[in-house]
């Protein structure tokens, strides 16, 4: 039994070492908003905040993970508030299907974490490793904008 940090609680979970994050997170742990997408930190849909720096958990194993103090989408928050980040993309409707964004989300967060006011170029820059297929992405980046300013 490996103990995690996760979303700031202490947790305990018994996989293999190897196994990766991301499926530990969906299925031990029952993170839902962590997603499933290339499995070859080419998407972005799995990232996580690893001791406040965004990493793809599709690749990062579980053992490597125990290191760290891991945040997802769900513990961006404070209970039921968003994080600025979530209510601003919520608020502009920056999404479409959706399934890229707890990963936007992540680095966004860890963006403005350390850039209270990012640029457009430093946005951009910072979701560059997100792929949005359905074509929300314009409105995402825009809707950070608004929040950067």
């Amino acid at each position: 039994m490996t103990k995690l940090q996760l979303n700031g609680k202490t947790i305990a979970v018994e996989t293999t070492e190897t196994t990766p994050l991301a499926y530990v997170l969906r299925n031990e742990c029952g993170i839902k908003s962590v997603k499933l997408g290339c499995e070859a930190e080419q998407c972005g849909a799995c990232m996580v905040l690893a001791d406040d720096r965004p990493v793809p958990s599709c690749t990062l194993t579980f053992e490597e993970a125990a290191n760290y103090r891991l945040t997802t989408l769900e513990g961006l928050g404070k209970g039921e508030v968003l994080s600025q980040v979530q209510h601003a993309l919520l608020a502009s409707n920056a999404s479409q299907c959706g399934y890229c964004l707890s990963g936007i989300a992540i680095a966004a967060h860890a963006l403005f974490q350390s850039n209270a006011h990012p640029t457009r170029n430093d946005i951009v820059t910072a979701l560059d490793g997100h792929l949005c297929r359905c074509g929300a992405h314009p409105r995402v980046i825009r809707a950070l904008e608004q929040l950067a300013t």
